[in-house]
C-alpha cells in the first residue's frame, strides 16, 4: 500500500494527474459483457412472460414489468442535491424538464 500514500494526500483526494484505477479495467471485461448481451432477447422475453403472467405473484410481475420499462426508457431520475458552503443548495436535480420549460 505504499504507492497509495504517494497519491493520497491528507484528505483523500488523488493529486492532479493521478488516477484510483490505474490498470483499468480488467482484461476479459469486454468478453464477459458480450457473453452476457448475447442473452438480451431471451432475458427480455422472460421478463415479459413473468410480468404478462397473470398467475405469477405480484411482486415478481411488478419487479419483471419496472425492469423492461428500465431497459426500454432508463431509469427515472432521482432528486439529488448539491450543497454548498453553509449548506446552501448550488445544484437542485429534481425531475425530467417538462416540453413548456424553456431549453
Amino acid at each position: 500500500m505504499s504507492g497509495a500514500s504517494e497519491t493520497l494526500p491528507k484528505r483523500g483526494r488523488f493529486l492532479p494527474g493521478q488516477s484510483g484505477n490505474p490498470g483499468g479495467r480488467p482484461k476479459g471485461f469486454a468478453e464477459v459483457q458480450e457473453a452476457a448481451r448475447a442473452h438480451t432477447p431471451a432475458a427480455l422475453e422472460t421478463l415479459r412472460v413473468i410480468a404478462t403472467d397473470e398467475k405469477a405473484p405480484h411482486a415478481a410481475r411488478v419487479s419483471a414489468a419496472i425492469a423492461l420499462l428500465d431497459r426500454a426508457w432508463g431509469k427515472p431520475m432521482q432528486p439529488s442535491e448539491i450543497a454548498g458552503p453553509g449548506g446552501t443548495p448550488i445544484i437542485v436535480v429534481s425531475g425530467v424538464p417538462r416540453e413548456d420549460d424553456d431549453a
